[in-house]
Parts: structure tokens; sequence; C-alpha cells
């Protein structure tokens, strides 16, 4: 069964996470699921998003959430539009998965909300990364 995940990654401040957001993406693009969102795992990002409005983002990302059938977001790096995108999917009852590297702190709006929508877990290395993603499919696609 193919879905829409909007995928969410900090640009401004993440491109350390780069290569876990290429894995991510290239990994949900691999089982046949559709991210509109795979920009954001392009290393030219800034450059490609550089002449789009601010209103033209907004509204874009807003009717991709709206679109989604789930959000994956990898929230090692604090961005206050990933945090954004995360409240905003929740608000509309879809399905979350917050993933950060092990021993990072994140936000407690994050890890302290308690809803049923919402999956926040860690991960040491890409298999475990792979496990958790797999495992969240698996739950919304059931």
């Amino acid at each position: 069964m193919n879905i829409r995940i909007y995928f969410a990654g900090a640009i401004l401040g993440g491109r350390d996470n780069l290569a876990v957001y290429q894995h991510i993406v290239a990994r949900l693009q691999s089982l046949g699921h559709s991210v509109p969102t795979e920009h954001v795992a392009h290393a030219d990002v800034l450059k490609e998003e550089s002449g789009v409005s601010a209103r033209a983002v907004y509204d874009r990302d807003m009717n991709w959430i709206r679109e989604c059938d789930a959000m994956i977001a990898e929230v090692s790096t604090p961005s206050l539009g990933v945090g954004y995108e995360i409240a905003c999917a929740l608000e509309r009852g879809k399905p979350v998965l917050c993933l950060y590297r092990d021993g990072l702190f994140i936000s407690k709006m994050i890890t302290g909300n308690p809803s049923a929508q919402l999956r926040v877990l860690t991960y040491r290395e890409l298999l475990e990364l792979d496990r958790h993603i797999d495992a969240f499919l698996a739950n919304i696609i059931a």
C-alpha cells in the first residue's frame, strides 16, 4: 500500500543530518511510498528554496500536511519550522513519528506530548532507524 508521508527535518540548521535525511527519504521511496517533501534531503535545498516566498512555502507545506497520511520527522536538530509542522500534523489527526539520535536532548514539548498519534524514538544507527520506520508504517497500513 502506497501512502503519502510528509518528511520533516531542519533545513537551516540541520545540514549535519543530511545523510540521515537522505537515508530516510530513500528508504520510504524504496518501500513504494511518496514523499512530497523529498527536497528536504537534497544537498542544495537552501538554493532550491531561495527563490520561493515565505508565503508560498507556508501554503505549499500546509497543503502537503493536509494531504499526507502520516509524518516522519528527524528532530535531532531543533527547528521552529519542524516543531510547527509536527503540531499542525497532530492537530489534523495525522500519525507522527519523531526520531532523534540517542544521547541528545530534545524539546519537552515533543517528548512530553501525550498524543496517541505521536511516537518519539531514539536511534543509534541506521538499521535501528529503519526498524522504527518499518514498525511505524506497519501500524499505519494495518
